[in-house]
């Protein structure tokens, strides 16, 4: 009896110790490494326990409007800015993640670095967006969009902004300019 009991306490241990690890640069469609779609702005310093988070005012900074919120590690170099959906609610989610550090990254190996054709050859373009100075392309699998800067088109598609942009218009070199999650 001692035995068995002995013996399904060292499973029950082995088991809970093989939980797991989470990846803490891997974007998938509902989460930034430990961040997810529904952390709430108030959980972040613990989300980011070993980072620094820095929350900015903008405007007029006696009213306290809170705008933006900065990751940074360690050494100072920034990761995110991570931007809630209610300005001056502990309780608000993320609404938009700005991704930084090319160390994050999608599980098809897509982060900061890439160039469109990485986005094309392993996801599907739900849409292309012209603005003026940008296009952005929407990948709603992992409720991504880029923004690549026009200059990188064709000179006929950089300044009508009325001009429908495929994507077999941009070019598979062109980079990207940022890389954006909305949830």
């Amino acid at each position: 009896m001692k035995n068995t009991i002995f013996t399904l306490c060292l499973v029950a241990i082995f088991f809970t110790s093989c939980k797991k690890e989470v990846n803490p640069f891997l974007i998938s469609k509902n989460n930034i490494g430990l961040l997810t779609d529904s952390t709430k702005v108030k959980d972040l310093e613990t989300v980011f326990a070993n980072d620094s988070v820095v929350k900015r005012i903008s405007g007029d900074g006696f009213t306290g409007r809170i705008s933006d919120i900065e990751i940074y590690d360690k050494t100072g170099k920034q990761l995110l800015t991570l931007s809630p959906n209610q300005d001056l609610d502990s309780t608000a989610t993320i609404n938009t993640v700005k991704v930084i550090d090319q160390r994050y990254k999608t599980e098809k190996g897509l982060n900061t670095t890439s160039t469109f054709a990485d986005i094309k050859n392993n996801y599907t373009i739900s849409s292309i967006q012209n603005t003026l100075r940008n296009i952005v392309v929407f990948v709603n699998e992992i409720n991504a969009f880029f923004t690549i800067d026009k200059m990188e088109l064709p000179a006929e598609l950089r300044i009508d902004m009325s001009k429908k942009i495929e994507a077999i218009h941009i070019p598979d070199s062109a980079k990207i300019k940022h890389f954006m999650i909305g949830w």
